[in-house]
């Protein structure tokens, strides 16, 4: 399950956005949260790749 977060973060003249993916652990199987910021364009590309 992922998501993109409402808000996206403005600096100078670029324009970023922070992005959210819940990961399971295959040790334990708890979720953990992966958090990254990145240009708008690439924010698929990010939650696709495993």
């Amino acid at each position: 399950m992922a998501k993109k977060t409402v808000a996206t973060l403005q600096s100078s003249s670029k324009r970023l956005t922070k992005a959210i993916k819940m990961v399971k652990s295959p040790k334990s199987g708890a979720y953990t949260f992966v958090e990254s910021v990145m240009a708008p364009e690439m924010v698929n590309d990010w939650l696709n790749k495993q």
